[in-house]
């Protein structure tokens, strides 16, 4: 099951966690020590909802900002 929105295509994107340890020198630290990296995933927020394409009810999964735009109709 993919995670992209039916609309505009937003999906996942790979990225990083940079733990950081210490006081920033702008605050009065002697500065940050940078760990070790890893990887994650941002994930797109998905809603399942039911909308009417070509005179059919079918079940798309579409981000919230395409849904807050009202690209298209709900099926209630």
């Amino acid at each position: 099951m993919a995670r992209r929105c039916d609309i505009c295509g937003k999906g996942t994107v790979a990225g990083q966690v940079v733990p950081r340890k210490g006081q920033a020198k702008k605050d009065g630290g002697v500065g940050q020590h940078i760990g070790v990296t890893k990887k994650r995933e941002f994930r797109p927020n998905l809603v399942t909802i039911k909308t009417m394409i070509n005179g059919t009810p079918k079940t798309i999964k579409v981000c919230t900002r395409c849904l807050r735009s009202g690209k298209f109709q709900k099926v209630v």
